[in-house]
Protein backbone atom coordinates (compact mmCIF):
# COMPACT_ATOMS: atom_id res chain seq x y z
CA UNK A 1 0.00 0.00 0.00
CA UNK A 2 1.32 3.75 -0.31
CA UNK A 3 0.22 6.18 1.68
CA UNK A 4 -0.75 10.41 0.85
CA UNK A 5 -1.17 13.00 3.35
CA UNK A 6 -4.75 14.44 3.31
CA UNK A 7 -4.32 17.69 1.23
CA UNK A 8 -2.51 19.91 2.77
CA UNK A 9 -3.58 18.57 6.40
CA UNK A 10 -0.75 16.38 8.71
CA UNK A 11 -3.13 13.44 8.04
CA UNK A 12 -2.03 10.43 6.35
CA UNK A 13 -4.44 8.02 4.24
CA UNK A 14 -3.96 4.80 2.25
CA UNK A 15 -4.38 5.88 -0.75
CA UNK A 16 -6.66 3.33 -1.91
CA UNK A 17 -9.50 3.83 0.84
CA UNK A 18 -12.36 1.26 1.86
CA UNK A 19 -16.37 2.44 1.62
CA UNK A 20 -19.42 0.88 2.36
CA UNK A 21 -21.13 3.24 0.10
CA UNK A 22 -23.59 0.21 -1.65
CA UNK A 23 -22.69 -3.09 0.16
CA UNK A 24 -22.88 -3.11 4.23
CA UNK A 25 -26.26 -3.48 5.90
CA UNK A 26 -27.74 -3.43 1.84
CA UNK A 27 -26.11 -5.60 -1.03
CA UNK A 28 -24.04 -7.70 1.41
CA UNK A 29 -24.64 -10.00 4.64
CA UNK A 30 -22.64 -8.76 7.80
CA UNK A 31 -20.55 -12.05 7.65
CA UNK A 32 -19.15 -11.13 4.35
CA UNK A 33 -18.71 -7.58 5.12
CA UNK A 34 -16.79 -8.04 8.32
CA UNK A 35 -14.49 -10.42 5.77
CA UNK A 36 -14.04 -7.47 3.66
CA UNK A 37 -13.03 -4.88 6.13
CA UNK A 38 -10.88 -7.72 7.26
CA UNK A 39 -9.42 -8.62 3.66
CA UNK A 40 -9.05 -4.34 3.47
CA UNK A 41 -6.80 -4.22 6.85
CA UNK A 42 -4.75 -7.15 5.22
CA UNK A 43 -3.31 -5.62 2.27
CA UNK A 44 -2.41 -2.64 3.84
CA UNK A 45 -5.68 -0.55 3.94
CA UNK A 46 -5.79 2.07 6.83
CA UNK A 47 -8.96 4.53 5.92
CA UNK A 48 -12.34 3.58 5.89
CA UNK A 49 -15.11 5.95 4.78
CA UNK A 50 -19.03 5.60 5.76
CA UNK A 51 -22.05 7.85 6.24
CA UNK A 52 -24.61 8.07 8.19
CA UNK A 53 -27.79 7.44 5.68
CA UNK A 54 -25.77 4.68 3.92
CA UNK A 55 -28.31 2.01 4.57
CA UNK A 56 -30.61 3.78 6.07
CA UNK A 57 -27.72 3.82 9.24
CA UNK A 58 -26.55 0.30 9.09
CA UNK A 59 -23.85 0.88 7.46
CA UNK A 60 -21.90 2.39 10.41
CA UNK A 61 -22.73 -0.11 12.34
CA UNK A 62 -21.87 -2.62 10.36
CA UNK A 63 -18.33 -0.97 9.92
CA UNK A 64 -18.05 -0.16 13.78
CA UNK A 65 -18.66 -3.51 14.37
CA UNK A 66 -16.21 -5.12 11.72
CA UNK A 67 -13.46 -2.91 13.14
CA UNK A 68 -14.19 -3.61 16.60
CA UNK A 69 -10.69 -4.77 18.03
CA UNK A 70 -8.43 -3.25 15.99
CA UNK A 71 -6.88 -0.73 17.60
CA UNK A 72 -8.11 3.13 16.95
CA UNK A 73 -4.98 4.48 16.25
CA UNK A 74 -4.09 2.35 13.51
CA UNK A 75 -6.75 3.38 10.72
CA UNK A 76 -8.60 6.41 9.80
CA UNK A 77 -12.49 6.69 10.08
CA UNK A 78 -14.08 9.06 7.81
CA UNK A 79 -18.02 9.34 7.60
CA UNK A 80 -20.61 12.28 6.68
CA UNK A 81 -23.57 13.91 7.51
CA UNK A 82 -26.86 15.92 5.76
CA UNK A 83 -28.90 13.28 4.18
CA UNK A 84 -32.31 12.23 6.04
CA UNK A 85 -32.11 9.74 9.10
CA UNK A 86 -35.24 9.98 10.82
CA UNK A 87 -38.54 11.19 10.00
CA UNK A 88 -38.66 14.32 11.75
CA UNK A 89 -38.25 17.77 10.02
CA UNK A 90 -34.76 18.51 12.33
CA UNK A 91 -33.19 14.81 11.19
CA UNK A 92 -31.47 16.14 8.18
CA UNK A 93 -29.46 19.22 6.90
CA UNK A 94 -26.60 20.94 8.25
CA UNK A 95 -28.02 22.60 11.17
CA UNK A 96 -25.82 22.89 13.99
CA UNK A 97 -28.69 20.64 15.82
CA UNK A 98 -28.82 17.48 12.99
CA UNK A 99 -24.81 18.01 12.60
CA UNK A 100 -24.03 17.17 16.51
CA UNK A 101 -27.07 15.01 17.10
CA UNK A 102 -25.96 13.26 14.11
CA UNK A 103 -22.22 13.21 15.14
CA UNK A 104 -23.26 11.66 18.33
CA UNK A 105 -25.44 9.04 17.01
CA UNK A 106 -22.15 7.94 14.87
CA UNK A 107 -20.02 7.45 17.52
CA UNK A 108 -22.65 5.78 18.80
CA UNK A 109 -23.02 3.63 15.82
CA UNK A 110 -19.09 2.91 14.75
CA UNK A 111 -18.62 2.04 18.28
CA UNK A 112 -15.87 4.81 18.65
CA UNK A 113 -14.85 7.80 20.38
CA UNK A 114 -13.54 10.19 17.56
CA UNK A 115 -13.77 10.52 13.76
CA UNK A 116 -11.07 11.24 11.71
CA UNK A 117 -12.92 12.70 9.38
CA UNK A 118 -16.57 14.40 9.40
CA UNK A 119 -17.77 15.55 6.29
CA UNK A 120 -20.38 17.39 5.06
CA UNK A 121 -22.32 14.96 2.39
CA UNK A 122 -24.00 17.50 0.51
CA UNK A 123 -24.37 21.73 0.51
CA UNK A 124 -26.99 22.80 2.43
CA UNK A 125 -29.38 25.94 1.19
CA UNK A 126 -31.41 26.38 3.87
CA UNK A 127 -28.75 26.76 6.38
CA UNK A 128 -26.16 30.16 6.98
CA UNK A 129 -22.95 28.23 6.21
CA UNK A 130 -21.32 29.88 9.10
CA UNK A 131 -23.74 28.32 11.21
CA UNK A 132 -22.72 24.59 9.67
CA UNK A 133 -18.84 25.67 9.88
CA UNK A 134 -18.95 26.80 13.48
CA UNK A 135 -20.71 22.98 14.47
CA UNK A 136 -17.93 21.41 12.70
CA UNK A 137 -15.55 23.52 14.31
CA UNK A 138 -16.96 22.82 17.66
CA UNK A 139 -16.87 19.20 17.56
CA UNK A 140 -13.60 19.16 16.63
CA UNK A 141 -12.49 21.54 19.63
CA UNK A 142 -14.50 18.58 21.79
CA UNK A 143 -12.07 16.09 20.28
CA UNK A 144 -15.27 14.35 18.78
CA UNK A 145 -13.91 15.18 14.57
CA UNK A 146 -9.99 15.93 14.12
CA UNK A 147 -10.89 16.83 10.30
CA UNK A 148 -13.48 18.40 8.34
CA UNK A 149 -14.55 18.22 4.98
CA UNK A 150 -17.15 18.38 2.62
CA UNK A 151 -18.84 16.05 -0.65
CA UNK A 152 -19.97 17.33 -3.64
CA UNK A 153 -19.46 20.65 -3.65
CA UNK A 154 -19.12 22.62 -6.25
CA UNK A 155 -15.91 25.34 -6.16
CA UNK A 156 -18.09 28.19 -5.33
CA UNK A 157 -19.20 26.51 -2.23
CA UNK A 158 -16.12 25.36 -0.98
CA UNK A 159 -14.13 29.10 -1.61
CA UNK A 160 -17.09 30.46 0.61
CA UNK A 161 -16.49 27.84 2.98
CA UNK A 162 -12.65 28.81 2.76
CA UNK A 163 -13.65 32.42 3.20
CA UNK A 164 -15.85 32.00 6.21
CA UNK A 165 -13.50 30.02 8.15
CA UNK A 166 -10.62 31.91 7.86
CA UNK A 167 -12.77 35.17 8.59
CA UNK A 168 -14.22 33.23 11.73
CA UNK A 169 -11.24 31.78 12.75
CA UNK A 170 -12.35 28.09 12.02
CA UNK A 171 -11.21 24.83 10.93
CA UNK A 172 -10.64 24.72 7.51
CA UNK A 173 -11.92 22.10 4.94
CA UNK A 174 -9.36 19.40 4.63
CA UNK A 175 -10.83 17.59 1.76
CA UNK A 176 -14.06 16.70 -0.78
CA UNK A 177 -15.45 13.67 -1.61
CA UNK A 178 -16.83 13.54 -5.50
CA UNK A 179 -17.57 11.35 -7.51
CA UNK A 180 -14.36 11.26 -10.07
CA UNK A 181 -13.32 8.41 -12.83
CA UNK A 182 -12.35 8.31 -16.31
CA UNK A 183 -15.66 8.62 -17.38
CA UNK A 184 -16.82 11.35 -15.36
CA UNK A 185 -14.22 14.33 -14.70
CA UNK A 186 -16.92 17.55 -14.03
CA UNK A 187 -14.38 18.31 -11.06
CA UNK A 188 -11.33 18.79 -13.15
CA UNK A 189 -12.32 22.04 -15.01
CA UNK A 190 -12.89 24.62 -11.49
CA UNK A 191 -13.30 22.27 -8.18
CA UNK A 192 -9.60 21.21 -8.52
CA UNK A 193 -8.06 23.73 -9.32
CA UNK A 194 -9.48 25.66 -6.58
CA UNK A 195 -8.53 23.29 -3.74
CA UNK A 196 -4.80 22.45 -5.32
CA UNK A 197 -4.09 26.30 -4.45
CA UNK A 198 -5.93 25.64 -1.39
CA UNK A 199 -4.42 23.11 0.03
CA UNK A 200 -7.80 20.87 -0.13
CA UNK A 201 -7.66 17.16 -1.10
CA UNK A 202 -9.81 14.75 -3.24
CA UNK A 203 -11.41 11.48 -1.51
CA UNK A 204 -12.89 10.20 -4.39
CA UNK A 205 -15.91 7.71 -4.61
CA UNK A 206 -17.11 5.62 -7.70
CA UNK A 207 -13.60 5.10 -9.11
CA UNK A 208 -14.75 2.34 -10.86
CA UNK A 209 -18.09 4.17 -12.44
CA UNK A 210 -19.97 1.09 -10.17
CA UNK A 211 -17.92 -1.58 -11.46
CA UNK A 212 -18.60 -0.49 -15.43
CA UNK A 213 -15.13 0.42 -15.54
CA UNK A 214 -13.49 -3.75 -14.83
CA UNK A 215 -15.34 -4.47 -17.82
CA UNK A 216 -17.77 -6.90 -16.20
CA UNK A 217 -20.76 -5.12 -18.58
CA UNK A 218 -20.45 -6.12 -22.34
CA UNK A 219 -22.52 -3.94 -25.11
CA UNK A 220 -25.48 -5.79 -26.12
CA UNK A 221 -26.14 -8.48 -23.59
CA UNK A 222 -27.99 -8.01 -20.69
CA UNK A 223 -26.02 -7.42 -17.05
CA UNK A 224 -24.85 -10.25 -15.29
CA UNK A 225 -27.01 -12.24 -12.37
CA UNK A 226 -26.01 -10.70 -9.08
CA UNK A 227 -24.61 -7.80 -10.66
CA UNK A 228 -24.91 -4.23 -9.29
CA UNK A 229 -26.97 -3.21 -12.19
CA UNK A 230 -29.41 -5.78 -11.29
CA UNK A 231 -29.72 -4.84 -7.57
CA UNK A 232 -32.91 -3.28 -7.22
CA UNK A 233 -32.04 -1.44 -3.52
CA UNK A 234 -29.92 1.40 -5.50
CA UNK A 235 -27.28 -0.01 -7.20
CA UNK A 236 -29.16 -0.30 -10.76
CA UNK A 237 -30.02 3.38 -10.44
CA UNK A 238 -26.75 4.73 -9.54
CA UNK A 239 -24.83 2.48 -12.49
CA UNK A 240 -27.68 3.26 -14.95
CA UNK A 241 -26.00 6.15 -16.68
CA UNK A 242 -23.25 3.99 -17.60
CA UNK A 243 -25.33 1.34 -19.28
CA UNK A 244 -25.16 2.54 -22.52
CA UNK A 245 -23.39 0.64 -25.76
CA UNK A 246 -21.24 3.53 -26.91
CA UNK A 247 -19.93 3.59 -23.50
CA UNK A 248 -19.65 -0.33 -22.90
CA UNK A 249 -17.84 -0.40 -26.00
CA UNK A 250 -15.40 2.10 -25.61
CA UNK A 251 -14.42 0.48 -22.19
CA UNK A 252 -14.13 -2.69 -24.14
CA UNK A 253 -11.57 -0.70 -26.26
CA UNK A 254 -9.68 0.22 -22.99
CA UNK A 255 -9.22 -4.04 -22.45
CA UNK A 256 -6.15 -4.44 -24.96
CA UNK A 257 -4.67 -1.11 -23.34
CA UNK A 258 -4.50 -2.46 -19.88
CA UNK A 259 -3.27 -6.00 -20.99
CA UNK A 260 -0.24 -4.30 -23.06
CA UNK A 261 0.53 -2.66 -19.73
CA UNK A 262 0.12 -6.06 -17.92
CA UNK A 263 -2.48 -4.97 -15.69
CA UNK A 264 -6.63 -5.23 -15.24
CA UNK A 265 -8.96 -2.96 -16.70
CA UNK A 266 -9.74 -2.23 -13.08
CA UNK A 267 -6.20 -1.63 -12.52
CA UNK A 268 -5.93 1.07 -14.88
CA UNK A 269 -8.71 3.23 -14.27
CA UNK A 270 -7.91 2.99 -10.70
CA UNK A 271 -3.89 4.14 -11.32
CA UNK A 272 -5.63 6.85 -13.68
CA UNK A 273 -6.88 8.83 -10.64
CA UNK A 274 -3.92 8.11 -8.47
CA UNK A 275 -1.99 9.92 -11.57
CA UNK A 276 -3.87 12.88 -10.48
CA UNK A 277 -1.73 14.54 -7.77
CA UNK A 278 -4.64 16.05 -5.70
CA UNK A 279 -6.15 12.48 -5.46
CA UNK A 280 -5.42 11.99 -1.61
CA UNK A 281 -7.11 8.59 -1.91
CA UNK A 282 -9.66 6.83 -4.21
CA UNK A 283 -12.42 4.82 -2.12
CA UNK A 284 -13.20 0.94 -3.40
CA UNK A 285 -15.99 -1.45 -2.16
CA UNK A 286 -16.38 -4.70 -2.69
CA UNK A 287 -18.77 -7.53 -2.05
CA UNK A 288 -15.98 -10.09 -1.57
CA UNK A 289 -12.89 -10.08 -0.45
CA UNK A 290 -10.72 -11.09 -3.54
CA UNK A 291 -12.33 -8.07 -5.08
CA UNK A 292 -10.47 -5.90 -2.16
CA UNK A 293 -7.05 -7.64 -2.92
CA UNK A 294 -7.67 -7.01 -6.70
CA UNK A 295 -8.18 -3.33 -6.42
CA UNK A 296 -5.21 -2.46 -3.85
CA UNK A 297 -2.85 -3.60 -6.87
CA UNK A 298 -3.20 -0.10 -8.58
CA UNK A 299 -1.20 1.33 -5.03
CA UNK A 300 1.87 2.32 -6.57
CA UNK A 301 1.53 2.19 -10.36
CA UNK A 302 2.39 4.60 -12.77
CA UNK A 303 1.09 4.94 -16.35
CA UNK A 304 2.89 6.40 -19.14
CA UNK A 305 2.07 9.75 -20.71
CA UNK A 306 1.09 7.88 -23.86
CA UNK A 307 -0.96 4.96 -22.23
CA UNK A 308 -3.33 8.39 -20.32
CA UNK A 309 -3.34 9.84 -23.89
CA UNK A 310 -4.53 6.67 -25.85
CA UNK A 311 -7.02 6.00 -23.05
CA UNK A 312 -8.32 9.89 -23.56
CA UNK A 313 -8.44 9.28 -27.24
CA UNK A 314 -11.22 6.25 -27.13
CA UNK A 315 -13.20 7.43 -24.25
CA UNK A 316 -13.50 11.47 -25.07
CA UNK A 317 -16.69 11.51 -26.65
CA UNK A 318 -18.48 9.69 -23.59
CA UNK A 319 -16.54 11.68 -20.74
CA UNK A 320 -18.57 13.82 -19.11
CA UNK A 321 -16.99 17.28 -18.28
CA UNK A 322 -19.55 19.73 -17.39
CA UNK A 323 -19.32 20.94 -13.77
CA UNK A 324 -22.52 22.02 -13.71
CA UNK A 325 -23.51 18.32 -12.90
CA UNK A 326 -21.84 18.79 -9.82
CA UNK A 327 -25.44 20.60 -8.37
CA UNK A 328 -27.18 17.79 -9.91
CA UNK A 329 -25.75 15.47 -7.64
CA UNK A 330 -26.17 17.74 -4.70
CA UNK A 331 -29.86 16.80 -4.70
CA UNK A 332 -29.58 13.25 -4.09
CA UNK A 333 -26.95 10.61 -2.19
Amino acid sequence: MEFRHLGHSGLIVSEIAYGNWLTHGSQVEADAAVACVRAALDVGITTFDTADVYAGTRAESVLGEALVGVRRESYELFTKVFWPTGPGRNDRGLSRKHIIESCNASLIRLQTDHIDLYQAHRFDVETPLEETLRAFDDLVRAGNVSYIGVSEWTAAQIASALRIADDMGLDRIVSNQPQYNLLWRVIEADVVPLCEREGIGQVVFSPLAQGVLTGKYKPGQAPPAGSRATDEKGGATMISRWMDDDVLSRVEELRPLAAEAGISLATMSLAWILQNPNVSSAIIGASRPEQVHENVLAAGVKLDSQLVKRIDEILDPVIERDPAKIQQLSHRP
